[in-house]
């Protein structure tokens, strides 16, 4: 009896450990099959789909005349799986090193052709089974890397849109560039990297176990949207002489670096922004240095005696000075307990408004300036757009630095030095929109470098327009432009490089002490020198400004930056046809 109560407990233990492990894959089985139904298909689907990319190319920076500037072609990275490549890693490092030179480092790749991961599975490190071998290929080189790869198993290729720069240097801290992942990361690539960048497709379609693509089998095909074109206001030509002039000019006068932009007068298209020293746009190597930064945006300094054109400009609208209004020039001012001459030295002289502008006299501007009250002098220069970004479009510029009177009220010798371009940053942009102003009749317009868009399906849009605000009257601009074209005499003038052959020229040298980055504080015998000028004075249509910084103890404005003044301007009225001047500059008198 015994024996028979314990084979009936053991069968219904049985029984029931029976029908528990039913319940149990019962109910796993209806979760399975009902309520994760969705998603277990999809994980079907997707151990049985394959996906390729489709890159969108990335659309082209073009000038004016729809040349390239920044153009994209078909190019390869190459890939490796390492769970094929190991065993050969030291044979493949080898032939890579030798198609693609120090592009790749050999024991670096021997690594990538080896690299292992952790298996949080089986608790081990594995081969992995995808690494990057080498990025940015041309299509063609990649293929001659294939090719003689053929014998060793594990190393494939995706396609890519490669970035090329048919100019290399030219232009290259406005055009910009792009890094390895496809983002632009200065000049134009940066600032227009949304418009640029299109949108990849993608194909999907279903493959075999062993992922081979079934033929006849569902494929689905996202298209792929093309970047836009960005359609810049640049003249390649002139920009390439543009760029040879001002290193040329560097050279010449020893200086650090020098910067020139030319631009309409009318529209605000800048035609040509070159910098010395700059980089290659070829080179990904160069593209780590210092002068990657644009300059002409991104550097701020003080501008010294072009100033002076502004503060006459907020004179004469207010009426208090005409071109022959007599103004005593001491041999000294004392200000604040700081002593300020010009720089050379006199006694007291006689000039006129327009031989202040002409002999470039600090101290005539003081005594002009004094004029107007210090809230005059602060709007003006407001009117003027310093202290305020210029909206010209690109990435990193500086709004330089006004100090606001309303908050920091100005010192008497804050306000003498602002009149006569110290104590004042700026960047080069600024300048050239503020006296461009006076070349345009008084009207201030915003900068800009790009002119349209050239959308995927072929139309083409024209780029937004900027602000354009009256700054003084006609009459005020036309009085200063008088003024400014007895700068580059020869008889009297500072700048008599700057005369272009059958042109009436306006211009404006100048010369600032520079700062120390590291004190704050000026540092005596380095300046930074430029000279600002339109073309032609009676019909205004191009300003050009140069700016040297650092140059030789003797270089001044218009001993060194107004012959590359003269050079891209007479470049410049040639390329776009414009036709001389139909008088000669009216001679005004400098003393009295």
């Amino acid at each position: 009896m015994t024996r028979q109560r314990l084979s009936r407990r053991r069968l219904r233990f049985c029984l029931y450990a029976f029908i528990g492990v039913f319940v149990v894959f019962a109910a796993r089985l209806f979760q399975i099959q009902a309520l994760d139904m969705g998603a277990y298909a999809a994980k079907a689907v997707e151990a049985g789909t394959a996906r390729v990319a489709v890159p969108a190319p990335r659309g082209e920076i073009l000038d004016r005349n729809g040349q390239p500037l920044a153009a994209s072609v078909h190019g390869r990275n190459l890939t490796a799986d390492p769970y094929l490549t190991a065993p050969h890693a030291p044979e493949i490092a080898a032939i890579l090193r030798d198609k693609l030179g120090d592009r790749i480092d050999y024991f670096d790749t021997i690594d990538k052709l080896r690299k292992q991961v952790y298996n949080p599975q089986t608790k081990e490190m594995v081969p992995a089974r995808f690494v990057y071998v080498a990025k940015g290929l041309p299509g063609d080189e990649a293929s001659e890397v294939l090719t003689a790869l053929e014998e060793y198993p594990g190393i494939f290729s995706e396609k890519i849109g490669l970035r090329t720069y048919p100019g290399g240097r030219l232009g290259a801290n406005l055009v910009g560039f792009v890094d390895a992942d496809g983002k632009g990361r200065a000049g134009l690539e940066q600032a227009q990297d949304k418009r640029l960048t299109g949108i990849d497709g993608e194909n999907t379609y279903e493959v075999s176990p062993l992922g081979v693509r079934i033929p006849m089998a569902d494929t689905t095909v996202r298209q792929m949207v093309p970047g836009s074109d960005v359609v810049s206001t640049i003249d390649r030509d002139l920009q390439w002489y543009a760029d040879q002039r001002v290193a040329a000019g560097v050279r010449e006068a020893s200086a650090d670096w020098g910067l020139a932009i030319t631009m309409d007068v009318r529209t605000g298209e800048i035609v040509q922004m070159s910098q010395a020293p700059s980089f290659d746009l070829g080179d990904p190597r160069d593209r780590k240095g210092t002068w990657v930064k644009n300059l002409s945006v991104e550097r701020p300094y003080e501008p010294g005696s072009v100033l002076k054109t502004i503060t006459m400009a907020a004179l004469a609208d207010q009426g208090k000075i005409r071109p022959e209004s007599p103004i005593v020039v001491p041999k000294g001012i004392k200000v604040d307990q700081y002593r300020i001459g010009d720089y050379w030295k006199h006694g007291v002289l006689h000039l006129t408004a327009a031989g202040v502008i002409a002999k470039s006299s600090n101290l005539g501007t003081i005594v002009a300036a004094r004029q107007m009250t210090k809230r005059s002098h602060w709007e003006y220069l407001r009117k003027f757009g310093f202290g305020q970004y210029t909206g010209v479009g690109l990435a990193g510029e500086t709004a330089g630095l006004l100090r606001d009177i309303n908050t920091s009220p100005w010192a008497a010798s804050h306000r003498a030095t602002i009149a006569f371009g110290q104590g004042i940053s700026v960047n080069a942009v600024q300048i050239v929109r503020a006296v461009g102003a006076i070349a345009n009749g008084g009207v201030l317009v915003t900068p800009t470098v790009v002119d349209a868009y050239r959308l995927p399906d072929g139309r083409q849009i024209d780029a937004p327009e900027g602000e354009t605000r009256r700054a003084v009257s006609p009459e005020a601009a036309a009085i200063v432009r008088r003024m400014m074209e007895q700068v580059p005499r020869s008889d009297g003038g500072t700048a008599p490089a700057a005369q272009i052959a059958g042109y009436r020229v306006a211009g404006k040298t100048g010369t600032a002490w520079r700062v120390s980055p590291e004190t704050g504080k000026y540092i005596r015998g380095q300046n930074t020198v430029s000279f600002i000028g339109f073309a032609p004075a009676d019909k205004p249509r191009f300003i050009t400004y140069v700016v040297l910084d650092k140059p030789h103890r003797n270089a001044g404005g218009g001993s060194a930056a107004a012959p590359v003044f003269h050079d891209i301007m007479a470049m410049a009225l040639e390329r776009f046809g414009v036709v001389p001047s139909g008088s000669k500059s009216p001679k005004l008198d400098l003393d009295w």
